[in-house]
């Protein structure tokens, strides 16, 4: 059963319950009201004829009760015996009950194929000195003609409330499958033909649907975004690991002529080999570890100072170089991965030993809420159009010097993935012939 039909059905439904029991409350209470109305009345008509009985003995009692005799009941008196001393009415009424009673009741006889009669008893002395019973009977037709038109009246009702009821199930239902269709087009599309389509959002009403729809289609453009980035990533990475690829199939297939008799070729052939293996080992491993560096690990706080030092103080063991650190506090926390943002000193303290001959600085400073860590080297620099370039994946600006030097590309890239995890920025400032300076800004953890 769709959506639409359970909608207008339940809705249908539940109007009619609620009409239902409406219309029968109604009902039930004007019937209860309209009884004790007649109940009341008959009881004032009774109470009525006993005192003109009192006020007026010489007049024949026959004649006072077919004076007040209702238009459709009956008058009796009866005696303790339980026989009718006199009995007034216009039409056949003696199958209705005859009791003899010492208090006074009222009460509705229910009949089956006539309208129901409404009783009142009242015990009165006689002319003779005896206690007899008064028994006053009124058919209530008037009562039973208006519970008749109230009834038709409430179907009416009931029929004309329902019908607007059933339309505007109608349209609701419309106005709430229509942004649930309209998404299952754009799925089935999306699915079918690859179109990354979004759905409409334009209405000003803000409620859910309105909030499915802006969900929805930020999550076609996340994936349209990491389909786009995958692509890219595999092209890039093809791209990459062609040129090394065709390198060794080049060289294999030299040695394959010429090695036997050429042993210089042999070894120049090994060696480019195995260089070009080398490189492509490390392309994998950085392509890797970019897409790992997407998730985040488990951040804790930590000295960032430390870390510097300690990466510092491990060039100064593998280099023959002169490297700077200044720092103006010893302690300064960060909250992140140790492991990741250690890797990202290293790259960039790798990048400032590769491309330059002369001192390398790293220098650790707190600004405000802030920490900011900077690499800086004396190398040939970066001109400006290239700079915002720089951070993206296997873009390198000298390609030759970066083969030369076992550059990939994404160095940068995976530092500045890293550091945007962890809420920072990486940024970079460099004027050609003078050096580049690399700097790492990161929230400062509230231990400092």
């Amino acid at each position: 059963m769709k959506l639409s039909v359970k909608i207008r059905l339940f809705s249908s439904l539940f109007m009619l319950v609620v009409i239902l029991l409406v219309n029968a409350s109604i009902y039930y209470l004007f019937h209860t009201i309209s009884l004790d109305r007649e109940l009341d009345d008959l009881t004032a008509h009774t109470n009525e004829i006993v005192e003109t009985l009192n006020r007026n003995p010489d007049i024949p009692k026959r004649d006072m009760l077919e004076a007040f005799l209702p238009t459709e009941g009956m008058i009796r008196v009866i005696d303790e015996h339980g026989a009718n001393i006199i009995q007034v009415m216009k039409a056949d009424y003696t199958g209705l009950p005859a009791d003899y009673v010492t208090g006074e009741t009222s009460s509705v006889i229910s009949m089956s194929n006539q309208p129901d009669f409404a009783t009142v008893t009242k015990p009165i002395i006689w002319e003779n000195g005896d206690v007899v019973t008064l028994q006053v009977y009124k058919q209530l037709t008037g009562h039973a003609s208006a519970m008749g038109t109230l009834f038709y009246v409430l179907v009416v009702a009931s029929l004309i409330m329902l019908i607007p009821t059933v339309v505007a199930g109608f349209f609701l239902a419309r106005f709430m499958t229509r942004p649930i269709q309209e998404l299952t087009a754009a799925m089935r599309e999306n699915t079918t033909y690859g179109n990354w389509k979004t759905i409409n959002a334009s209405d000003q009403s803000k409620d859910e649907l309105y909030e499915m729809k802006i969900t929805f289609n930020r999550m076609i453009d996340y994936l349209k975004e990491n389909f786009e980035k995958q692509q890219m990533f595999v092209s890039d990475a093809s791209h990459e690991l062609k040129t090394p690829i065709s390198i060794v199939k080049s060289y294999s297939q030299l040695m394959k002529r010429r090695g036997a008799d050429n042993p210089d070729l042999l070894q120049e052939s090994t060696e480019a080999i195995e260089s070009q293996a080398d490189r492509m080992q490390k392309l994998v491993e950085q392509m890797l570890l970019l897409a790992k560096n997407k998730d985040k690990d488990v951040y804790e706080s930590f000295n960032i100072v430390e870390l510097c030092r300690s990466t510092i103080e491990t060039f100064k063991g593998a280099y023959d170089r002169v490297f700077l650190f200044e720092t103006a506090s010893e302690i300064i926390h960060v909250k992140g991965s140790y492991d990741q943002l250690q890797q990202v000193v290293y790259s960039l303290m790798d990048n400032a030993v590769k491309y330059s001959q002369d001192t390398v600085k790293l220098s650790v400073r707190q600004n405000g809420h802030h920490v900011d860590v900077d690499v800086q080297d004396n190398g040939p620099g970066i001109p400006g159009a290239e700079q915002e370039k720089i951070f993206d994946r296997f873009y390198r600006i000298d390609k030759s010097r970066s083969r030369e030097t076992g550059g990939t590309g994404l160095g940068l890239s995976i530092a500045s993935t890293i550091i945007e995890a962890h809420g920072g920025e990486l940024t970079v400032s460099s004027t050609t012939g003078k050096g580049s300076t690399f700097t790492v800004k990161l929230p400062v953890s509230q231990e400092s």
